[in-house]
């Protein structure tokens, strides 16, 4: 299917359907199912897209991160599956929020990574006043949209992007914004949230400072890292536990019997004992059934 312009996040419901969320600044949200016409949502002038969708456990909610152009702050807006009208919509207490992702620990509630970065609508995806970044973690609970937590990094320049659960433990990918290019290269790409707060963890490589997409494993957290050409794999802790050198590394997904897929420039593959490549070239992220 054509799409207007690129799409980043998306979803799959319980029947099949298939959402997907315009790449910010984004102004359109599609539902399609084989059997329907797609159904699209574009958003008001005063609002774009951010990117990512949370498709609710019983499929009658859909989640999406927006941000308000008049004043530059985030929302979450609650929107019904089926119209993609939205219902309610949170402030996520910060900018340029990003993915979303649920509590494993309480239901109907759900984490939400801020960048923190300012964008204005005349320059798009421009960046601006990187030296007053306020990139933070919350947790919104989905019945009022109270803020039952939040937390930040001690680093300011480092943006929270995308989040992955491994067990009992939640990581979220990072990229830096420093304007040392040394400093960011050798920046952190993963952050761990611990009962003491947000921990970034350092991998026993340069990494380039940039984490494009994170998944939980068996064994820990993988981490796309397109810069770098190659996904790290960490512990659950968050020590290194190896390399897959793999071109423009970037969307991973996991199958059903637990295996790492990878996409990059020009191909996808999986692992299993040894690498199987597809001629693929897929974007930012993907989703497996």
């Amino acid at each position: 299917m054509d799409v207007p312009t690129r799409a980043h996040g998306i979803a799959i419901g319980p029947r099949g359907e298939l959402y997907a969320a315009a790449r910010r600044p984004g102004d359109w949200l599609l539902r399609w199912a084989s059997a329907d016409q797609p159904r699209w949502a574009w958003m008001p002038s005063e609002r774009t897209l951010n990117g990512h969708i949370l498709l609710h456990p019983n499929g009658r909610w859909l989640l999406s991160t927006e941000t308000d152009l008049d004043t530059g702050m985030g929302w979450v807006s609650v929107r019904a599956t089926e119209t993609l009208q939205t219902l309610q919509t949170w402030p996520t207490h910060g900018r340029d929020p990003h993915q979303l992702i649920w509590d494993h620990h309480r239901p109907d509630h759900f984490f939400v990574a801020n960048g923190g970065i300012e964008t204005r609508p005349e320059t798009g995806r421009r960046k601006h006043s990187l030296d007053t970044m306020d990139s933070s973690l919350v947790c919104l609970d989905l019945g009022h949209g109270e803020l039952k937590g939040q937390w930040r990094l001690d680093d300011a320049r480092l943006s929270l992007r995308h989040l992955a659960w491994a067990g009992d433990r939640l990581g979220v990918a990072l990229q830096a914004e420093h304007d040392d290019d040394g400093q960011r290269r050798d920046a952190p790409v993963l952050a761990l949230l611990e009962p003491a707060g947000l921990r970034a963890v350092r991998f026993d490589r340069p990494l380039a400072g940039y984490g494009g997409d994170i998944i939980g494993t068996s064994d820990g957290f993988a981490v796309g890292c397109p810069r770098a050409g190659g996904v790290a794999l960490y512990h659950r802790d968050g020590r290194p536990r190896g390399w897959i050198p793999w071109p423009q590394a970037c969307a991973l997904a996991r199958d059903r019997r637990d295996q790492l897929w990878v996409a990059g420039h020009p191909l996808a593959g999986t692992i299993t004992n040894t690498w199987q490549t597809l001629p693929l070239q897929l974007d930012n992220h993907w989703q497996m059934e």
